[in-house]
């Protein structure tokens, strides 16, 4: 009898192993085999957004405010920005992002964290060039503007800055060139800083175009 009650708990012991055997992929855990054909509960979709995610390509591409945004790839790593005729150059680790037909962008700053640019260039370079008293902003008058860093540590900061010189009269006598720049933040629109030298109090600046 004992032999008999032995034989039937190995066979039931055995019948169970087979059929949980025949339920599950081997190797995959999955319940459903066709799961691992999808690549569904892989990790292999998720994969495949980060790495669209990570790829910066050239082209022509819709903001989340709706503006077209020109991406163009450098040399020695730089990208540029170009929204409503005012372009950028940028040499960050930038991302972009697809979000239904807009696109993200994004830059991984020093200190870790990421940083959206959701003000533009062409509204940046307004903000830069109203805080400066400028008209415009070209290689004519020897003003540039770049996306960077700006900072140290937490308070890190992606930036548009603007640079140029402007002519000025010191004791509203004596013409000087003087050295200007404004920093505007990509992500909130304000601006960060306005730099002069240091004898900028003792003279009086010209509005140019």
């Amino acid at each position: 009898m004992k032999k008999v009650m032995m034989i039937f708990v190995v066979s039931i012991f055995l019948i169970s192993f087979v059929v949980a055997q025949g339920i599950h992929e081997p190797g995959t855990g999955l319940i459903d085999p066709e799961l691992k054909e999808e690549g569904q509960g892989t990790g292999q979709g998720l994969d495949e957004e980060i790495q669209n995610r990570q790829m910066i390509m050239d082209g022509n591409y819709m903001g989340e405010g709706g503006q077209q945004i020109k991406i163009q790839k450098q040399t020695n790593n730089r990208i540029r920005l170009e929204v409503g005729g005012v372009g950028v150059d940028c040499d960050l680790n930038m991302t972009q992002e697809q979000v239904q037909n807009k696109t993200k962008l994004n830059v991984k700053l020093n200190n870790g964290r990421n940083a959206e640019i959701k003000v533009m260039p062409n509204t940046a370079s307004e903000t830069a060039l109203n805080r400066l008293r400028l008209k415009v902003c070209s290689e004519e008058n020897n003003c540039s503007i770049e996306l960077k860093e700006v900072g140290q540590g937490e308070e890190t900061k992606l930036a548009y800055e603007m640079k140029t010189q402007k002519q000025s009269k010191v004791f509203g006598l004596f013409r000087a060139r003087m050295q200007v720049q404004a920093q505007v933040d990509a992500e909130t629109g304000e601006v960060i800083r306005v730099k002069k030298p240091w004898w900028a109090f003792l003279a009086s600046e010209t509005e140019e175009e």
